[in-house]
């Protein structure tokens, strides 16, 4: 049969209707790993933030526990508003009565601190890179002598901020100053 024209089946459109069904399933598998992508780094950027919050918490209690430790403690006075860490000061009433009080931050009362090269900038950290939005502050409270009656115990509560308010921090230890020597006997 010469002259005589190979008939092709009818497709219908079929490979472009498919095509264009897989290249949605490629667009809606991307648009959902760029999403979780962000996420992801709202998620880091939070944790890293609490992290900032915890290491300024705790410096300020540990310069608690030092000014503590250089001979400042008493048995307090009835705190009633926020003092410099040059003044200092221990408190013989509890920084809350309750657990809601103890959460509530800013503390209305207590000590700031501010550890060398710390940047505060509370109106708008987000223009100041690596900058904290409060000073950390902590809270001394005398609990008592020793039991054995050779020092005193405290309690000191620390709260630290990261780059904003929502970022907070809050640490607690119980310290105790015990004065004087103690004979080990001969050896």
């Amino acid at each position: 049969m010469i002259g005589a024209r190979r008939a092709f089946p009818r497709e219908d459109g079929f490979v472009l209707v498919t095509s264009l069904l897989l290249l949605l399933v490629v667009t809606i598998l991307a648009l959902a790993a760029f999403r979780g992508y962000g996420l992801d780094e709202r998620i880091a950027g939070n944790v890293r933030e609490k992290g900032r919050a915890l290491n300024a918490a705790e410096s300020a209690q540990q310069y608690a526990e030092w000014w503590l430790s250089q001979g400042n403690g008493s048995t307090g006075v009835t705190c009633t508003g926020v003092v410099s860490s040059n003044v200092g000061q221990v408190c013989a009433n509890p920084l809350g009565t309750t657990n809601a009080a103890y959460q509530a931050v800013p503390w209305t009362v207590g000590v700031t601190y501010t550890p060398p090269n710390m940047i505060v900038t509370p109106t708008n950290s987000a223009a100041s890179p690596g900058s904290y939005y409060a000073p950390p502050m902590f809270y001394i409270q005398y609990l008592g002598l020793t039991p054995a009656g050779d020092g005193s115990v405290f309690k000191i509560d620390a709260v630290g901020y990261g780059g904003s308010p929502n970022a907070v921090a809050i640490v607690e230890s119980t310290y105790a100053v015990v004065s004087g020597v103690k004979d080990l006997g001969a050896s």
